[in-house]
């Protein structure tokens, strides 16, 4: 349409100046092609303006491929690249210089958390490889990301599997092994087993895996230590390269509290890494039993499975009743498990609304839903009465309400379905997840969750609790991560619990000393309802009884403090208010584990490099070769420039310069009219 125009406004300004020219011919005008060109311009421009009244620009710019170097800045990189870290650098800003030189290039750092300065200090408590990805791909992934180079260790103790990620990532990724894969000579307390908590005068086990490499000939004691007591201790003799077992102290729980155990390992001759020979342990010691109360709807394997977890934590006293045999009222139980109730039959709400106990509810197809939606305070639930259907767990890995073990997303793989009700439930209200449904690809519903407030609460919105330990044992011989789950959901409930106005509490009471530590703080009216009008402060005391004093901040209807990171050992809290004339006060105690996470495995882990380089189609080398990336990046056909085409619309009618030509010109013609026929 453009065209046409264009070819309008030629032949009108052509005609227009052929036609001056004849006229000024005649005139004799001394130049009438003069007067011709400047009328024909008139012409030209002012029906320019008419039909095409907005010029399209269209403007090119080249876009560079961007080389972003993500380097892995923790502690054991540094320790894998040992005198070599000088050289290494070198070499890393020598490959950075020689690809800017075509490429924009970023270089990050990460261990725990991204970032983008100091990136060669290798200080980072931990390793977190999958987050650092999604961060590039989340920053990058839309620009013309040509290239990841990853250099790592490949040793991650945080976030996911890097290799079961599923990341939209269409450029390659290159991984550089930092550190030799050969095994070095290394001792170590690898796990440490024991119940969170026991009753007063029980005795209580403790057991400790101890793996070794290289050790052969060997011979020292393990010790078990409290402070500066030796409790106990085991011999350990080392005959092969390879040793793997378990030793084993029982204790007697003769003082309440919360106790702080070591147990160390004497480091073997040659021994470098000596900075995982230790490992500690927290137990608390009740002087009360709590009681536990499992009611079902009808008999059901998942209660088995429950009891089975529960077995052996000498501070539980657990019931198991159904649906036809409750109680009268909830009244003497610390924390109810729910299987199947309310249902249908057995409409239990009022009952349980009247006692006001913490509560772990598990959806089945016998739950009376309706129900069940009166009994919590989450908005936005959706499921559909009597519609169910198989769904996998997917672990939450940003989970840090309880620590759970380290297998626990290998484990987590191998599960069989939970049968789950069509629909979705949300995140909790100062919640946590611990599993979300993995049915619909995002994981966005939640399965397994837990929520603190004045009545604490959990849900597991299906069954087949009982298939999940069948299937640990079936491919792991052991039920240790769904009991430890398990376990760690009622314990949660256990210590949540209140009968005072004003309380406080954490959502775990065992820190790792690279964590922040938060406390939630409840104050009830005389109406049971949740306020925090008077101010409130709380007072922390270490082990060697100094004290430092904070002040809550009001949440919502709830106080909450964030008190950061402390170092590793026992601590006691004091949380105080004045309420109607009335001092208030509320207490607790919690544990800080120095947990070496970056010192627990050695050398690089070349095979899970080279399996990653090769799912995004990209190249495995080793730190000393890594400026052999410079040829494998410059001759893939896949890295390059993006032209980048933008259109930008110009209206004339914006343009004032525009209409000063077309005035100039006429008035230059009228001009020389004028003078040419005055003559």
């Amino acid at each position: 349409m453009q065209l046409i125009s264009w070819l309008i406004a030629v032949l009108l300004s052509a005609g227009a100046a052929l036609w001056v020219y004849k006229t000024d011919k005649k005139r004799v005008v001394p130049y009438p092609w003069v007067t011709a060109l400047l009328r024909g311009l008139v012409v030209f421009f002012t029906v320019l303006l008419v039909l095409v009244p907005a010029v399209v620009l269209q403007k090119h710019t080249v876009e560079k491929p961007v080389i972003v170097m993500l380097q892995d800045n923790s502690r054991s990189a540094g320790i894998a690249l040992g005198k070599d870290t000088t050289q290494y650098r070198a070499d890393a800003a020598q490959l950075m210089e020689r690809l800017s030189a075509q490429y924009k290039v970023v270089q990050w750092g990460f261990g725990g958390a991204v970032q983008e300065e100091g990136i060669f200090n290798f200080t980072q408590p931990a390793t977190d490889i999958s987050s650092a990805l999604t961060r590039v791909q989340e920053y990058y992934g839309m620009q013309n990301l040509g290239a990841v180079i990853l250099p790592t260790d490949g040793r991650f103790n945080q976030g996911a599997n890097p290799l079961y990620m599923q990341l939209a990532m269409h450029s390659p990724l290159y991984t550089v092994a930092m550190g030799d894969s050969a095994l070095q000579k290394d001792l170590r307390i690898a796990n440490v087993y024991a119940n969170k908590s026991v009753t007063l005068n029980a005795g209580f086990e403790i057991r400790a895996d101890v793996v070794a490499e290289l050790c052969g000939g060997y011979a020292g004691s393990i010790s078990l230590t409290e402070g500066n007591t030796t409790l106990a201790t085991a011999p350990v003799a080392i005959n092969n390269s390879r040793y793997d077992r378990s030793v084993s102290f029982t204790l007697k729980a003769d003082k309440p509290g919360l106790h702080h155990y070591s147990i160390t390992a004497p480091a073997a001759e040659g021994e470098k890494n000596t900075g995982n020979n230790r490992k500690d342990i927290f137990v608390e010691v009740v002087d009360e039993k709590k009681n536990i109360l499992i009611a079902s709807a009808s008999p059901h394997p998942d209660v088995n499975a429950i009891k089975d977890a529960l077995a052996g934590i000498e501070s539980y006293r657990v019931t198991i009743t159904t649906a036809d045999n409750l109680p009268a009222t909830f009244a003497g139980y610390d924390v109810v498990v729910l299987h199947g109730l309310p249902s249908m039959r057995n409409d239990i709400a009022a009952k349980l609304m009247a006692a006001r106990k913490p509560v772990w509810f598990i959806l089945t197809s016998q739950t009376n839903l309706a129900s069940f939606n009166t009994l919590h305070d989450i908005t936005g639930t959706n499921i559909l009465p009597g519609q169910v259907h198989d769904a996998l767990p997917l672990y939450n890995t940003s989970f840090n309400t309880f620590t759970l073990p380290q297998q626990i997303l290998t484990v987590t793989d191998q599960l069989p379905p939970l049968t789950v009700a069509w629909g979705n439930i949300p995140p909790l209200p100062g919640g946590a997840a611990l599993f979300n449904l993995k049915a619909d690809g995002g994981g966005q519903s939640g399965l397994w969750l837990l929520q603190q407030g004045v009545i604490p609460s959990a849900i597991l919105a299906g069954e087949g609790l009982w298939r999940w330990r069948l299937y640990e044992y079936k491919n792991f011989n052991t039920h240790n991560v769904i009991d430890e789950c398990i376990r760690q959901t009622v314990a949660f409930l256990a210590a949540n619990s209140r009968e005072k106005p004003f309380t406080a509490a954490m959502p775990k009471y065992v820190w790792r000393d690279q964590e922040p530590v938060s406390i939630r703080a409840y104050l009830l009216n005389a109406n049971n309802e949740q306020i925090n009008t008077p101010d409130a402060g709380i007072t922390i005391t270490d082990s060697a009884g100094r004290k430092r004093e904070f002040s809550l901040e009001r949440s919502g209807n709830t106080y909450f403090v964030n008190i950061g990171i402390w170092a590793g050992g026992t601590y006691t809290y004091t949380a105080k208010t004045i309420y109607n004339g009335k001092q208030l006060s509320a207490g607790g105690s919690f544990a800080v584990e120095t947990v070496p996470v970056e010192l627990m495995d050695q050398g690089a882990d070349y095979a899970m490099l080279y399996s990653l380089a090769k799912k995004y189609n990209g190249g495995f080398t080793t730190a000393p070769a890594i400026n052999t990336l410079y040829d494998s990046i410059t001759r893939n056909e896949r890295i390059k420039p993006v032209i980048q085409t933008n259109t930008e619309t110009v209206p004339f009618v914006d343009r004032k310069w525009y209409f000063f030509i077309i005035l100039l010109l006429a008035v230059a013609e009228w001009l020389l009219r004028k003078y040419w026929l005055a003559q």
